[in-house]
């Protein structure tokens, strides 16, 4: 073959470093938005916040930061104190853990709480007399008469804080108290104790010693029995069935002190419902009484109130302490009802929120000393700096504005979504929005992830407006979201003694119209998180 030249004319799509930039931070949440910019004010001196000299600590957030470094340092040091006084038990130092935070000290020189000794005992009904007598708080200082009530109201306290309460009152010795500060830190938002007793004996290292080893998890041991004494019983367990096991033995505790009082139905529905809880959960879960009749050994009567008893225990006794603001969802986009003319959707007002909006420029005194420098060393570099700042802040102008858009266009289509509630969703999917605004279907996917929208009707994800729809009598079609909550209103008016079975369902919803199946009926009942007939019918 002989070598030849030709010309040949192609195109190609390149992504500039900026049409990178602007892509990622389209798909960026806001709580990301936020770490991205906040990185790149550490990072690019020519970026500054509007309106200030130096980007401000978002409000508590520097002493939250502090709080969190204390409560993580206080922890390891309980945990070495642990080992400290198991290695050397003459070495009392002043270990007070949250001395800095909580009035009393662990009840030195007290005359009431419990002896530690006597909680180590080996007798099961030594453990059950003091644990029956625990306090379930200290009791206030002076102090805290004066505090004002709304104050004490807007006061969070964590499961953690709640518990180190309760041990004030406890008259141990070092160790015992190092070990149950220590478990109580172990705890998960849920009250449980997701490791166990040795994991958590080797986690303090040299598990070759096996005296020191033994003698930490003794310790260990102790302060477990004194934490599941605490208040919300059923806080330290380590699985579900402990948790409602813990909580079945306080009732059973609280009908013995009752005595001849005692109702027999209550005491043998208690009896039954310990049994049940130690057979298998699945059963449990399934209510599936005739097994649980054959294993247990009780009637089915018996068995039924045991599992009309036990559907009222706390499965997560630190779901009460849970810091609900934490998970709070800051929207995005806010939509308002309006009378104003001239609206891009007559009736409602669609604003970006402006918390979330980060106001940025460029600082004026940097660019005009590189402007005045030109051609000095460094002179290319800093100008690169420059341009960086000036298209991140031009890339988060078109987020929010492509984010207003798609906003926009999803309320003017689902308009009577925010007049009359979700069972006037229309069906609508991506291709909609895309051809619309002349966007790509996957630049409408990044949009709708992860951004939200305040409505009247509530708080949305903006994916939450898409859905395929169904089939209908009139040729016509049914948002899946619409169908959902006519499921739903359905089994809010069903009989609690016939509940309402997926083929009933998709039968009613064929006499209003719409084509169903009943395996799509049990598909939504599922993502709606509902369980079947059989677990919601009235024992």
């Amino acid at each position: 073959m002989m070598p030849s030249l030709s010309l040949r004319v192609s195109q190609n799509l390149t992504l500039t470093p900026q049409l990178q930039q602007s892509i990622r931070l389209l798909q960026l949440s806001t709580q990301e938005l936020t770490q991205e910019v906040e990185q790149m004010l550490d990072e690019n001196p020519f970026l500054e916040r509007e309106g200030d000299d130096a980007p401000e600590p978002e409000p508590g957030k520097e002493a939250a930061e502090s709080a969190e470094s204390a409560e993580s340092t206080e922890a390891a040091d309980a945990a070495d104190k642990v080992a400290d006084a198991v290695t050397d038990p003459g070495n009392t130092s002043d270990f007070e853990p949250g001395a800095s935070d909580l009035p009393l000290d662990f009840g030195a020189g007290k005359e009431t709480g419990v002896d530690a000794e006597a909680a180590a005992g080996d007798s099961a009904s030594d453990w059950e007399e003091w644990g029956g007598e625990l306090p379930a708080r200290a009791s206030a200082t002076d102090d805290d008469d004066e505090t004002p009530m709304s104050d004490r109201r807007s006061e969070h306290l964590s499961l953690q804080d709640v518990l180190h309460r309760q041990a004030l009152s406890l008259r141990l010795c070092q160790e015992d108290r190092a070990a149950l500060y220590f478990l109580i830190e172990s705890l998960n938002d849920d009250g449980y104790l997701e490791e166990t007793l040795a994991e958590l004996a080797q986690s303090f290292g040299d598990a070759s010693d096996p005296e020191r080893y033994e003698a930490l998890l003794h310790h260990l041991t102790v302060a477990l029995r004194l934490l599941q004494s605490l208040e919300p019983i059923g806080v330290g367990a380590r699985n579900l069935s402990e948790c409602m096991q813990l909580q079945i033995k306080a009732q059973q505790r609280l009908l013995d002190e009752e005595g001849s009082d005692t109702p027999e139905a209550d005491a043998l529905a208690l009896d039954t419902a310990l049994l049940v809880c130690q057979e298998s959960l699945d059963l449990l879960a399934r209510r599936d009484v005739r097994k649980l009749t054959q294993l247990t050994g009780c009637n089915e009567a018996a068995v039924r109130s045991a599992l009309g008893l036990i559907a009222k225990l706390e499965p997560r006794p630190g779901r009460p302490y849970a810091d609900v603001d934490r998970n709070a969802i800051i929207p995005d986009v806010i939509v308002r009802p309006s009378n104003e003319r001239g609206l891009p959707v007559p009736g409602f007002s669609v604003q970006l929120n402006a918390e979330v909006m980060p106001r940025l420029r460029v600082q004026d005194v940097y660019a005009n000393a590189l402007r005045s420098h030109k051609g000095s060393e460094g002179h290319g570099a800093l100008q690169q700096r420059l341009q960086e700042a000036r298209w991140f802040i031009k890339n988060i102008q078109q987020r929010f504005d492509t984010i207003l858009r798609v906003s926009q266009a999803i309320v003017e289509r689902q308009r009577n979504f925010f007049v009359h509630g979700e069972l006037a969703m229309r069906p609508m999917v991506l291709r909609e929005i895309a051809d619309e605004l002349g966007l790509h279907e996957s630049t409408i996917s990044r949009v709708t992830t992860a951004k939200y929208m305040a409505t009247p009707q509530g708080t949305f994800e903006l994916k939450y407006f898409f859905g395929s729809g169904l089939g209908t009598e009139t040729g016509g079609s049914a948002s899946s979201t619409a169908v959902k909550a006519l499921i739903k209103q359905l089994l809010d008016e069903e009989s609690a003694k016939k509940p309402l079975s997926d083929a009933k369902i998709a039968d009613l919803l064929q006499a209003q119209g719409i084509e169903c199946a009943r395996r799509t009926v049990a598909k939504y009942r599922e993502a709606m998180r509902i369980p079947p007939a059989s677990l919601r019918k009235a024992l």
